[in-house]
């Protein structure tokens, strides 16, 4: 209970302070609360406890259960009631909701499409392609939906008004570079070649019971967030890229073997590798470095072992190994280490 505990204390103070004043007060209310750490103790082993509990009463509010702790969520209520006065209304929910939240807890996955992390692939793709000068083909690994999957219909801008990437585009991502070298952008996307993404659950973002849950990851203060989701869904349901559903690093070599040898192979996921044990994460690299064997590939990654984001490449047969720097977990910014 202790290490759940110190879960919820490391959640408030490294992802939601400055982010969430909302789930920064509820958990470390939670880290102080024996009954409440009993109920986050029924969540899948390897899910990231405080997003998936938030996300179950998220969604249960979403489905307008709960009045009275509806009008401390600004996703619902156009006026919030002050947050610290929500956690007797917390717990009582909580309390009162205890059965369909084990449910949830057990049946649910967190599987946040955060679209606006495209924001910090698209300079590790122009990088790719800069190197390569052949169209790329994408591999994800954890997809759910595969709204990052289409990252080359998206336009970014960095703090500046030029805006790059897809001319046509109807989802604009901006973020900042906090730390290092300003990226060297492409002004039109890369070509990409063929992408597939994978995950032991495929997202389906047209069932609207599926498409509620994603959206109940989404933190309440977030109304930018939700707005990118549903511009990004609506592109996803114009082109739906292919998805697999299956063990994603089982899949990998098979899937591998279908992309054109023509092509630059990368192979990317953001913030899955986290949910991974060690074990998987060894197969993971095993994979990767056998299909380097036969072909040059490129690893795009961050939370495997730290929270940076990095490229790792088989170029000729050597195995090169770089930092981009770190990552906001909801992209709003990103280090550049790279040169150039």
């Amino acid at each position: 209970m202790n290490q759940l505990a110190t879960r919820f204390t490391e959640f408030a103070d490294q992802e939601c302070d400055g982010s969430s004043p909302l789930y920064a007060h509820l958990a470390r209310k939670i880290a102080e609360d024996e009954d409440l750490l009993d109920l986050a103790t029924h969540a899948n082993v390897g899910q990231p406890v405080p997003n998936l509990l938030f996300g179950a009463v998220h969604y249960l509010l979403l489905n307008e259960e709960g009045k009275a702790l509806q009008s401390f969520y600004p996703s619902i209520a156009d006026e919030p009631e002050p947050v610290e006065e929500v956690y007797p209304v917390f717990r009582a929910f909580c309390m009162d909701y205890r059965e369909a939240l084990i449910d949830l807890l057990q049946e649910k996955r967190v599987q946040t499409n955060e679209v606006r992390r495209c924001a910090y692939l698209y300079p590790v793709f122009c990088e790719i392609y800069k190197r390569t000068a052949t169209p790329l083909s994408l591999i994800e690994i954890g997809t759910s939906a595969g709204l990052q999957l289409l990252f080359d219909q998206y336009a970014y801008s960095y703090g500046e008004d030029e805006w790059v990437g897809n001319e046509e585009a109807r989802l604009y991502l901006s973020a900042k570079v906090r730390h290092g070298n300003k990226p060297a952008l492409l002004k039109s996307s890369p070509p990409v070649h063929a992408r597939v993404g994978l995950d032991v659950h495929i997202s389906d973002i047209t069932n609207e019971e599926e498409r509620l849950w994603l959206k109940a990851l989404i933190w309440p203060e977030h109304h930018e967030r939700r707005q990118q989701f549903e511009q990004a869904a609506r592109e996803l349901i114009k082109s739906p890229p292919p998805l697999v559903e299956g063990d994603g690093i089982t899949l990998l070599q098979e899937q591998a073997n279908l992309t054109p040898s023509n092509t630059t192979l990368c192979i990317f996921h953001t913030h899955v590798a986290n949910q991974l044990p060690e074990t998987k994460k060894r197969e993971l690299l095993k994979h990767v470095r056998a299909i380097g064997e036969k072909r040059d590939v490129f690893h795009i990654y961050n939370n495997m072992n730290d929270r940076r984001l990095h490229i790792d490449s088989i170029i000729g047969g050597v195995e090169t190994h770089e930092v981009v720097g770190e990552t906001d977990g909801h992209g709003r910014w990103f280090d550049w280490e790279l040169n150039g």
